[in-house]
C-alpha cells in the first residue's frame, strides 16, 4: 500500500512526498521529462509538455509511467493503490477529456500549473482503464494533487469521478477519502500536549513522560491507521524554514508509517515493505528519495533536463544538508 503527505514551509513553499509500499519494485527510477517535448497520449492529441516534470517512474518504451511527480510550476501528484474502490471505464467517453489511468500523473504535471487549474479541467475528464501495452494490467489508483495553496484527492469510482478538497493534506489507500475523513472524528481527543496529573480518589497519577496525549493514535500498518497517524503528525509538526528542516520533516513523517518487511503479509503471502520514500521540493525542483535497502537520501533536479529532449535519466547525488 502507500501513504502520501503535503505541507508548506515558513515561506509557503510546498513539499509533497510519499511512501510506495509493495512486496517488490518494478525497476522504477527517478526521471525527468523536458519542457516542450511532445507527450504521446492514447485518446488525446500528442502535445508538447508545458512544464518540465520530475519523479519516480517506469520507462515503458520511452514513456514515463510516473508513480509520483512534480513540475517546474510547483504542482505535484502521487498515485496510491485503491483496489476494490477504483472503477475505470474501459472505453473513452464522447465529448470528454479522456486520460488513461497510467497517463494521469504525467498529464496533470505536463499541462497544469495549479490545483485550481487541474480541478477545473477535471470537470470534464474521464480516467480510462486502458493498459499501457499488451500483457500489462491496469493499476487501480487514486491520487493526491498539491501545490503551494492546497491539495485535492481524485477518485474514479463506479458512480463517476470524485474530486475532494483535502484539508489534512494526506492520502492512504482504501476505503474512499470521505470515509477516512469521517474516521478522523474518532480521534478528536488526541493531542500533542504534556498531560497534567490526574487525581483518582486519594491517588495522584502523574504521567510517565511526554506522549500521553497521543495515546489512541494507531501505529499499525493498516490503511486507516496510516491515514490517521500521518494526519496527526502533519497537523502537529512545527513549521520549518529551509530545505534541510523540511526534507527531514518529510522523511521522519513518512518513516513513522513505513512498512517493515515481515510485519504485513499480502493475500499471496508476500510481505509488503516501503520500496521507496520520496519528496518533491517545489521551490527548487529537487526530488529526494531513498529505498528500503539504502536509507541514504539521494536527489535529482529538474535542471537535469535543461537542453534535453524527451525523457532523461539523471545521475543521482547524495543529499548533502551542508550545501543547502
Amino acid at each position: 500500500m502507500c501513504t502520501a503527505v503535503r505541507f508548506t514551509d515558513a515561506q509557503g513553499n510546498m513539499y509533497l512526498g510519499r511512501n510506495l509500499d509493495w512486496a517488490f519494485g518494478y525497476g522504477e527510477r527517478p526521471r525527468v521529462w523536458s519542457k516542450g517535448s511532445s507527450v504521446p497520449y492514447t485518446f488525446l492529441d500528442d502535445a508538447p509538455a508545458d512544464h518540465a516534470v520530475i519523479g519516480m517512474c517506469i520507462d515503458y518504451q520511452g514513456y514515463p509511467m510516473f508513480f509520483d511527480c512534480g513540475n517546474d510550476a510547483g504542482l505535484a501528484v502521487a498515485g496510491l493503490n485503491f483496489p476494490g474502490y477504483a472503477k475505470f471505464p474501459s472505453a473513452p467517453k464522447n465529448g470528454a477529456t479522456n486520460v488513461c489511468a497510467y497517463e494521469f500523473p504525467f498529464w496533470v504535471t505536463a499541462n497544469f500549473s495549479t490545483v485550481d487549474e487541474v480541478e477545473a479541467a477535471l470537470a470534464n475528464t474521464v480516467i480510462v482503464g486502458k493498459p499501457a501495452g499488451e500483457g500489462l494490467g491496469v493499476s487501480y489508483l487514486h491520487w493526491i494533487i498539491g501545490d503551494a495553496n492546497r491539495s485535492i484527492v481524485v477518485e474514479q469510482m463506479t458512480d463517476g469521478l470524485h474530486v475532494h478538497n483535502d484539508p489534512v493534506d494526506v492520502l492512504a489507500n482504501q476505503p474512499a477519502f470521505d470515509w477516512h475523513m469521517e474516521n478522523l472524528r474518532t480521534y478528536i481527543t488526541a493531542n500533542n500536549g504534556f498531560p497534567q496529573a490526574a487525581v483518582w480518589g486519594k491517588a495522584e497519577l502523574k504521567p510517565f513522560g511526554a506522549g500521553a496525549g497521543m495515546r489512541g493514535i494507531p501505529g499499525d500498518c493498516y490503511s486507516p491507521s496510516r491515514f490517521v497517524k500521518t494526519a496527526f503528525l502533519n497537523a502537529n509538526y512545527p513549521t520549518k524554514d529551509g530545505s534541510v528542516g523540511n526534507i527531514a520533516r518529510m522523511f521522519h513523517t513518512l518513516g513513522n508509517v513505513s512498512m517493515v518487511e515481515g510485519a504485513a503479509a499480502m493475500a499471496d503471502g508476500q510481505f509488503e515493505k516501503t520500496i521507496y520514500t520520496a519528496c518533491f521540493e517545489a521551490s527548487t525542483g529537487m526530488y529526494y528519495y531513498n529505498t528500503y535497502d539504502d536509507p541514504t537520501i539521494y536527489c535529482v533536479s529538474l535542471a537535469d533536463a535543461d537542453g534535453a529532449i524527451g525523457l532523461v535519466t539523471p545521475k543521482p547525488a547524495r543529499f548533502d544538508p551542508s550545501s543547502c
